[in-house]
């Protein structure tokens, strides 16, 4: 691509005009830093039109990392005789949270595995026991990750005054997600986010790069999550974990990254993107944020013996994924973290928004029937 194409594609994105398929393959398929770094100055520029110098924060409290999967990626699979397992207590959860709080984040994302005990037994009654007593407690939007549950637990989630619903796909090239995900539903994934969608909770998707996926197919991803009106989009480097099937392969350059973080942000303007601290911790936050990302994740407090996904450890117990080091950050360069009342007034905002896109669909979906009614009551018989 020549210096009038990038230049053409990078003004149509910071005009508000959304990019053509061909033209998110060419910007994905950059490899000069020079050029990547044009990418990312201008997905700062669409973040500054849409959300300012604000940035959000989110607790991350991983209460469960027993797991009945085989996931080929992560260091949690069942199998893995390394990781390290616990179920944490309610009052303990309570703690945790109650302390984030404090500290200033906007959401809490309550993680776990898909847990046997309650996966393999459908009884889910100390999530929703833990989401009450840390929603009563905190009084802050949630975000769950529980894996693929039942459509009625999904129901009830939204009636717990659950916000969000994370679900990560990984890959949306189907033959390698069974590669990555084994024995697991390529579809059904699907059809639980859109569940979620439509119970009222933002739902958000993720990729996973440097897992066999090609270009096409991280710009297929990107392309699939803004069609299926993804509230925040997350895109990670592969972390090879000891024994797994991927801990041989080797970890993608971060600047693939940092690129695809900017493109999700021109194609994606008005979403939610993540620099999670969870890949290198808080030396990589600013590059990620320079890419265009406004919301840090996987804020852990230091002494409450948690673990990360990624990286189980990385600055945890050092105090350095916590709010203060994030501000730092943020401050140096010129960002600053989001008041409360901005993060719920943009939850509440997308809730409305998606609320209508389906009244208006229900709306279209009746007004065609009816329009086949009345053209079958008013067609003409054939007779004199």
């Amino acid at each position: 691509m020549n210096e009038t194409q990038l230049q053409g594609i990078l003004s149509k994105a910071t005009g508000g005009m959304p990019l053509a398929y061909s033209e998110i393959l060419d910007l994905l398929s950059l490899e000069d830093p020079r050029e990547i770094q044009r990418v990312m100055s201008a997905a700062r520029r669409v973040r500054e039109t849409f959300f300012g110098n604000r940035v959000f924060l989110y607790g991350f409290i991983y209460f469960s990392t027993f797991c009945r999967n085989h996931c080929a990626f992560c260091f949690y699979r069942k199998n893995n005789t390394l990781s390290p397992r616990y179920r944490k207590s309610l009052e303990n959860v309570l703690e945790i949270a109650v302390g984030l709080a404090d500290s200033g984040v906007h959401l809490l994302d309550l993680t776990m595995g898909e847990d046997p005990l309650m996966h393999d037994t459908g009884d889910f009654g100390m999530l929703f026991e833990m989401i009450t007593a840390v929603k009563k407690e905190t009084g802050l939007p949630m975000m769950i990750s529980p894996g693929v549950v039942p459509d009625e637990i999904l129901l009830r989630f939204s009636d717990s005054v659950v916000d969000w619903y994370a679900l990560y796909q990984e890959t949306h090239n189907s033959t390698l997600y069974r590669n990555l995900r084994l024995g697991q539903g390529f579809e059904e994934r699907i059809a639980k986010r859109a569940v979620a969608r439509r119970s009222g909770m933002l739902i958000e998707d993720g990729i996973l790069l440097g897992v066999g996926e090609t270009i096409r197919d991280r710009a297929d991803a990107i392309m699939t999550m803004k069609g299926s009106g993804v509230h925040q989009a997350r895109a990670m480097s592969l972390v090879p974990q000891r024994q797994t099937p991927l801990a041989d392969r080797v970890e993608p350059a971060r600047i693939s990254e940092y690129l695809c973080i900017a493109v999700m942000r021109l194609v994606m303007p008005d979403r939610l993107i993540p620099a999670s601290l969870d890949v290198d911790g808080i030396r990589g936050l600013r590059m990620r944020l320079d890419a265009g990302a406004n919301v840090v994740t996987s804020i852990i407090p230091p002494n409450s013996n948690l673990a990360g996904v990624s990286q189980s450890t990385l600055d945890i117990e050092q105090g350095l994924r916590t709010v203060p080091e994030v501000k730092k950050v943020l401050s140096w360069m010129g960002l600053e973290a989001a008041d409360a009342a901005d993060y719920r007034e943009w939850v509440t905002a997308q809730k409305e928004k998606t609320a209508e896109e389906y009244r208006h669909d229900d709306y279209r979906s009746y007004r065609g029937k009816a329009s086949g009614i009345g053209s079958c009551l008013s067609r003409p018989s054939g007779r004199i």
